[in-house]
């Protein structure tokens, strides 16, 4: 089955040339050409979203943000167009829950070799899925890895999917020192392209969003973190 890429660019050109290129590829293609019409187009369960963020009315970053409210569209993976090439406009995008950032003018090699990368890495998620009750506590803290959802108490944590797949990679090797590199493969996949300040800053947001549990994610200065055993 054709795995289908939703491309949102306000640049019909562009929408054109990397319809034509994915179709190529053997991927089915489907358009919106803003934010408002990229959001109804997610419903419709693409394998992938291909994301401009310089566009009118609504960005990509806002659309990042939309899509992690829903339960359906959270954990679309996105990877995201823009002009900006500074290291803080790819970590701000990454750090909302973007799975990889591509700069204009695009690449098509590089852009073609970044989707498959995402596709493979979302198939190797699925064939090593655990069962639907794989739960993990810490204490108060409860993570169930299948519905992608984490609780502290009664209060439900709202953790996009980068986040979520950090903590339980640390979680799940409690007691080990990780390095950011072995925590960018595992999260990020050995492919992607991704500066080691992006794992600080998805460190520093779930140990925000875990309060007085916080101090259980232990910085490991010159080399990365250790979740406590």
């Amino acid at each position: 089955m054709k795995k289908t890429i939703l491309v949102v660019d306000d640049e019909k050109d562009i929408v054109d040339l990397l319809s034509y290129n994915l179709n190529k590829e053997g991927l089915a293609v489907i358009t919106a050409r803003n934010g408002r019409e990229a959001l109804e187009r997610a419903k419709q369960k693409p394998d992938l979203m291909i994301l401009d963020v310089m566009m009118p009315e609504m960005n990509g970053l806002q659309v990042i943000q939309e899509l992690k409210k829903e339960k359906k569209t959270a954990v679309l993976p996105v990877l995201l167009l823009t002009a900006k090439g500074s290291e803080t406009d790819e970590i701000v995008g990454l750090e909302l829950g973007a799975d990889d950032y591509i700069v204009k003018p695009v690449k098509i090699g590089k852009l073609i070799a970044r989707v498959h990368a995402v596709l493979r890495r979302q198939e190797q998620a699925a064939q090593q899925a655990l069962p639907q009750m794989d739960i993990i506590t810490v204490k108060d803290l409860e993570i169930n890895v299948s519905s992608y959802t984490a609780r502290m108490g009664k209060q439900k944590l709202l953790l996009p999917r980068k986040e979520f797949e950090t903590l339980v990679y640390l979680i799940r090797n409690r007691g080990r020192v990780l390095s950011r590199e072995s925590i960018l493969n595992a999260v990020w996949g050995e492919n992607i392209h991704v500066v080691d300040r992006t794992v600080d800053v998805h460190v520093r947001k779930i140990r925000e969003k875990l309060g007085s549990y916080s101090e259980y994610i232990e910085t490991v200065s010159g080399v990365g973190y250790r979740f406590k055993a």
